[in-house]
């Protein structure tokens, strides 16, 4: 069964990226590459300045969300080192798909070289996983009730189903925070136990988590043409959706999937303007750091590969040493 297992999730996300890209011709058939491209001309460089800068933000977060699980593994690693590792992680991950897997074989290969053990790893990239799913739930939650009118750019569902919905998310993510304050025991499961985070770790989840996805949507906000976008708050809410939708698609960088909801979600937008800016969100926020990535990869693998070498003529050297007396008396 395994065996079978095993291809689930690729045919999974091919599915989803053409199916996705069915859904993309449809919408564009009738948009130009010249349109396009007139379209990424057309952003200003006050704009893009805002929209490297809301990168920045994002990695951040990101690089926040593994100090966040580390300190709650009572580990403490250097910030640079730390936040070296998230951005190979998320930028390899991101393009890849399947993020939590992936993820997971980065960070195994990096924090084990600083001590961590296998088990605590995998705490870190499920306490990761779940910070990221905590801000979705925060602000889907918070745009549903500030804007429960987003839900009918997606789907035909009465408002006040829209901020009903809203409401219990965010009573979701004040159970959890309750959790915390009353410092609820550990589950257990077999052997295995899973600490509740204490209320320290909670609060700058409540910060961290919203963080990343507010720096990502701000990369198409900023794209965005000013005449035409519909605020950040708007953005934001069909961002959430949109790379939700991507991520469990399972499709390598949700390519395809992500487009295809974002235009979908933004009928009052030119499309040749709403493709410019997931593109700019696609060379900022992956492909750019995915360059990065695999440099800090190859560089990270190498100096590994030199330290293997090195121990291992040590130990050959101190082989030779131990073995010359032996031989000299023998002789």
């Amino acid at each position: 069964m395994r065996k079978y297992a095993d291809y689930i999730w690729p045919i999974v996300g091919l599915c989803a990226v053409v199916f996705a890209g069915w859904l993309l011709y449809r919408e564009l058939s009738g948009i130009s590459l010249a349109e396009i491209s007139g379209a990424i001309r057309a952003i200003p460089l006050k704009n893009w300045v805002g929209a490297i800068f809301a990168t920045i933000v994002a990695y951040g977060a990101l690089a926040w969300y593994d100090r966040i699980a580390l300190l709650h593994l009572g580990k403490h690693l250097p910030w640079p080192a730390i936040s070296l590792v998230s951005f190979t992680t998320y930028a390899l991950s991101h393009n890849i798909g399947a993020s939590v897997f992936s993820g997971a074989m980065v960070r195994l290969r990096a924090y084990g070289a600083m001590g961590l053990s296998l088990a605590e790893v995998g705490v870190l990239v499920a306490l990761c996983s779940f910070t990221f799913g905590f801000g979705a739930v925060l602000l889907g939650g918070l745009v549903l009730v500030g804007e429960p009118d987003i839900i009918q750019r997606l789907f035909n569902i009465p408002q006040n189903w829209a901020f009903g919905t809203g409401v219990v998310l965010l009573l979701l993510v004040a159970l959890y925070v309750y959790g915390s304050w009353k410092e609820f025991r550990p589950w257990r499961i077999g052997n295995f136990s899973i600490v509740y985070p204490r209320m320290p770790i909670v609060v700058r989840q409540l910060f961290a988590a919203p963080l990343e996805l507010i720096g990502a949507a701000g990369i198409i906000y900023f794209a965005l043409p000013d005449v035409y976008n519909p605020g950040f708050f708007i953005v934001l809410g069909v961002f959430v959706a949109s790379f939700c939708v991507a991520l469990a698609s399972n499709a390598p960088g949700g390519i395809g999937v992500l487009e295809a909801v974002f235009i979908m979600a933004m009928p009052g937008v030119p499309k040749a303007d709403v493709l410019a800016a997931l593109l700019v969100f696609r060379l900022l926020y992956l492909l750019i750091p995915l360059a990065f990535s695999l440099v800090v990869v190859v560089l990270f693998e190498r100096s590994r590969l030199s330290k293997v070498m090195q121990e291992r003529l040590a130990e050959a050297g101190k082989e030779r040493q131990g073995g010359s007396p032996h031989d000299g008396a023998a002789g």
